[in-house]
């Protein structure tokens, strides 16, 4: 379904959020709910509950309606000659029923609220604050260079929440840093082949700034101190982190086109968080 395709029906209004909902980062919102039950469990009885399996459920699907309709809605007119609308992604379509949709996916979360602990607060409002606010005026973070990658820690806000719902308790500080230094690089090198859409619709971002070369730099930068921060908590961890700058640094070296390296990352992405799961798991039986 392409972005341009008109909607008919409930079919066609399902088919449309699925494409709105970006499938292929799906995970981005749902893994760090996996990886914060992992390591907050002290059983394994505590891996599989209502609840669990509640928050990995909404995030993994309702609060990306939420987060990307959101999105495309104060978008529209800067997407309208983004190219990455016309197949890969859905180009806002003024639709009031699937306004009504994306309104009441938030809406759903507020259920987050009534089972989770009062630890888990914090970062669940966060991530609903800076998901409105990254793309709603008045704030609109997207279009100031580098609040646009600093609201991004939005993305580790439901790991945090779900570590700290299962837990009873905060998640350690570092492991909070360094997750948020991972998502501001790579929010930004996300953001590195919409350069040309958004200089022509005015919209200043980090790599708009910055510039191609510069903005790898910064993404290197970014998340070179969350290998070292993430090593705080578990040097095997920080290890682990190393893959991202690794990655960044052959990708400028090869010449690869950024464009098609981003999309490399959703599998690079769910294979590290695969890896910081399976090491929560591993804890949980063997220690």
């Amino acid at each position: 379904m392409t972005a341009r395709t008109p909607l008919a029906g409930v079919t066609g209004r399902f088919r449309y959020l699925l494409t709105l909902s970006r499938p292929r980062f799906w995970f981005y919102l749902a893994g760090p709910v996996v990886v914060g039950i992992a390591y907050g469990a002290e059983t394994t009885a505590d891996l599989v509950t209502p609840v669990t399996i509640g928050l990995f459920a909404y995030f993994l699907f309702p609060a990306n309606v939420f987060l990307y309709g959101v999105n495309d809605i104060f978008d529209a007119d800067v997407d309208a000659d983004n190219p990455k609308k016309d197949d890969r992604e859905a180009r806002w379509q003024g639709d009031p029923i699937l306004a009504v949709l994306i309104a009441a996916s938030a809406v759903l979360g507020v259920a987050a609220f009534a089972v989770a602990p009062l630890a888990a607060w914090p970062y669940l409002f966060g991530f609903f604050l800076l998901g409105l606010e990254y793309s709603a005026p008045p704030l609109r973070f997207k279009t100031t260079p580098f609040l646009d990658s600093v609201s991004n820690g939005l993305y580790i806000l439901p790991g945090a929440a779900a570590y700290a719902t299962v837990a009873g308790a905060h998640p350690p500080l570092a492991a909070v840093a360094g997750a948020w230094l991972w998502t501001m690089g790579m929010h930004t090198f996300s953001a590195i082949p919409d350069i040309e859409p958004d200089r022509a619709a005015g919209i200043r971002t980090t790599a708009t700034y910055l510039g191609e070369r510069r903005t790898l730099a910064y993404c290197l930068a970014c998340w070179l101190a969350a290998a070292i921060v993430f090593g705080l908590v578990d040097v095997r961890f920080g290890a682990l982190l190393v893959a991202y700058p690794a990655l960044v640094f052959a990708i400028y070296r090869a010449d690869v086109d950024v464009e098609r390296a981003y999309w490399w990352y959703p599998i690079v992405n769910t294979a590290v968080g695969a890896l910081l799961t399976m090491g929560g798991l591993w804890r949980l039986v063997y220690a």
